[in-house]
């Protein structure tokens, strides 16, 4: 077990202070949530009973000209892995936070740029699963178990120029504590302009608000609370369905009530 404080740990800089399991072996983990970096989490103050993978999962390695990568590994390791062995598909991971098992559960990216665009398979408690036997979409995967490991192809070019305009495009980003994107993107349209259009951009209760500049991301000021967040994500479905009729749905994860 490990003691995390989640106020400092999670990207949004909310949550208790909780033992969480590591695993450092292959086994159903069926009894917990697994979290990884934090990076995408809004956490109560009644969370489940949390687990993340140990540093035996995380890794990378080339075996039978496939890249397999741990799902504890860090977005920031399999970036710079990446510049330094020449391999492409890898750019969407500038400013990209996260571990794998994060990214790959909710099908991570940007535009048309996605993880699991280059993913060959992943490996579970169950054994290996390819890619074609995964429901997935955008922002959105369904497969049971954990993800302990995956396997993509290798192609050399890694493209700086890739790599530069996903810099430009998150350096757009609020500089606040946040979850990432708060809602993902409805079927042509776009979470952002919803919730602009309906005056959310800006809109603060307590110490958190949808950010001024960019209206998808919902921000902590400094101790923002659950109760906070909560409130502002029920306002913005509330205020869009009424408007556009269209039913919001969360790209963050909420763990707990």
């Amino acid at each position: 077990m490990k003691t995390i404080d989640f106020s400092t740990y999670s990207s949004i800089k909310i949550g208790p202070k909780t033992d969480v399991r590591i695993i450092n072996e292959i086994q159903d983990c069926n009894d917990y949530t697994l979290i990884g970096g934090a990076n995408n989490l809004l956490i109560s103050p009644n969370p489940p009973k949390l687990a993340m993978l140990g540093k035996k999962f995380d890794f990378i390695k080339e075996i039978d000209e496939y890249l397999h990568i741990g799902g504890a590994t860090a977005s920031g390791k399999i970036l710079s892995y990446a510049k330094k062995y020449n391999i492409a598909n890898f750019e969407l991971m500038q400013k990209l936070p996260g571990t794998l098992g994060g990214m790959v559960r909710m099908n991570a990216g940007l535009k048309k740029w996605e993880i699991f665009n280059h993913l060959i398979a992943i490996k579970t408690e169950f054994g290996w699963i390819p890619k074609e036997k995964i429901d997935h979409r955008y922002r959105y995967t369904n497969f049971s178990g954990t993800l302990f490991e995956a396997k993509f192809e290798i192609q050399k070019g890694f493209d700086f120029e890739l790599l530069n305009m996903f810099k430009k495009l998150r350096d757009n980003q609020p500089n606040f504590p946040s979850a990432g994107s708060c809602f993902k993107n409805p079927k042509d349209n776009f979470a952002g302009k919803l919730l602009d259009d309906t005056g959310l951009k800006g809109y603060k209760i307590g110490n958190m608000s949808f950010s001024p500049t960019h209206a998808n991301f919902l921000i902590n000021h400094g101790n923002g609370t659950f109760e906070d967040a909560i409130s502002l994500i029920n306002e913005a479905k509330k205020r869009v369905f009424e408007r556009f009729g269209i039913n919001l749905e969360l790209e963050i994860e909420v763990l707990g009530h």
